[in-house]
């Protein structure tokens, strides 16, 4: 890629490397029983999840699953310093920032500020846009950063061919995560871009969908389950891109298709229900924050059956 600085392009690479290597994680946050920030609890969590045996291919913080909408600006500090403490330079680390433009840019000079080595722009607030507001954004979201970003299109942001093309004409836009899952248009968007942009399948339950994504050249995936079973997440993946069929197929039918099922009964479980089964495995996690609310206790027995049969056809339990 060109027009952006020498890190910056190592960050590229490093991204790069990872999405082929392993999953792209995205970490719970840690709570208190009241609510509170309670960040030894993340470190021993995040310890854990990065451990060199579960290790993913990049870490991204303060995300969707990390309850990035649910942290006041000092919070986002901590979660972002701590990730980037444990990481200690062995993985990208991709941090959350979203809202409007101005908020954005705030988080941005805060992940700088910490040590992060990239962000992902969240969708904006409420309003839908058309593409000359979605490029502009981006554009203003850049001017306050120095460190790559890599755009996320889901609800309200999705981009055109040539939205794609201004937005990647943005020196420090490095990539897209999809979250649409419309591969017509992702199919479009790929051939759109330059060379060495990078894309990566950011579906609810990505795994779902990760073989369809790769027959449009977007093989690297997000992986909510590896907050909680890297060791279901890590299978999946080994067994993905060795074209071991028969594994992927059995983990689809049997733990990921009944998760989805389950998450798809209550608004809010994508996040939930993760943070459920991390305690299950007694990751200290703590509880959501509202608006989000725990599962039911018949929703727990359902997810502890689910992961059981997870766990076991990985051996792993």
């Amino acid at each position: 890629m060109t027009g952006i600085s020498a890190e910056a392009e190592g960050t590229v690479q490093r991204l790069r490397e990872g999405m082929a290597g392993g999953v792209l994680s995205f970490p719970l946050t840690s709570f208190h029983s009241d609510g509170g920030l309670d960040l030894d609890s993340y470190r021993a969590y995040l310890t854990g999840q990065l451990a060199a045996a579960q290790a993913p291919g990049a870490v991204f913080p303060a995300c969707g699953t990390g309850e990035f909408f649910s942290l006041d600006e000092d919070e986002y500090r901590e979660v972002v310093r701590v990730t980037v403490e444990v990481a200690a330079g062995r993985l990208p680390v991709v941090a959350g920032i979203g809202y409007g433009w101005a908020q954005a840019r705030r988080f941005a000079r805060i992940a700088e500020e910490a040590g992060a080595d990239a962000l992902l722009v969240l969708p904006h607030y409420l309003v839908a846009a058309p593409q000359d507001g979605l490029v502009e954004q981006l554009r203003r979201i850049a001017s306050g950063t120095t460190l790559p970003l890599i755009a996320y299109q889901r609800g309200q942001v999705a981009f055109t061919a040539e939205g794609l093309r201004r937005i990647a004409g943005i020196p420090t836009v490095i990539g897209l995560k999809d979250g649409h899952s419309d591969l017509d248009r992702l199919q479009r968007l790929t051939l759109a871009a330059p060379d060495g942009f990078l894309f990566f399948n950011g579906a609810s339950t990505a795994e779902i969908q990760a073989r369809a994504y790769a027959t449009v050249g977007v093989p690297a995936y997000s992986s909510a389950v590896h907050a909680f079973a890297p060791e279901i997440a890590n299978a999946f993946f080994t067994a993905l891109r060795t074209d071991d069929h028969t594994t992927t197929t059995k983990l689809l039918r049997d733990f990921y298709v009944p998760l989805v099922e389950l998450r798809d009964q209550v608004p809010g479980y994508a996040v939930s229900l993760i943070k459920a089964a991390a305690r299950l495995r007694n990751l200290p996690v703590g509880p959501v924050r509202a608006p989000l609310t725990d599962p039911t206790q018949t929703d727990l027995a359902s997810l502890e059956r689910i992961l059981d049969t997870g766990l076991a056809l990985v051996g792993a339990h």
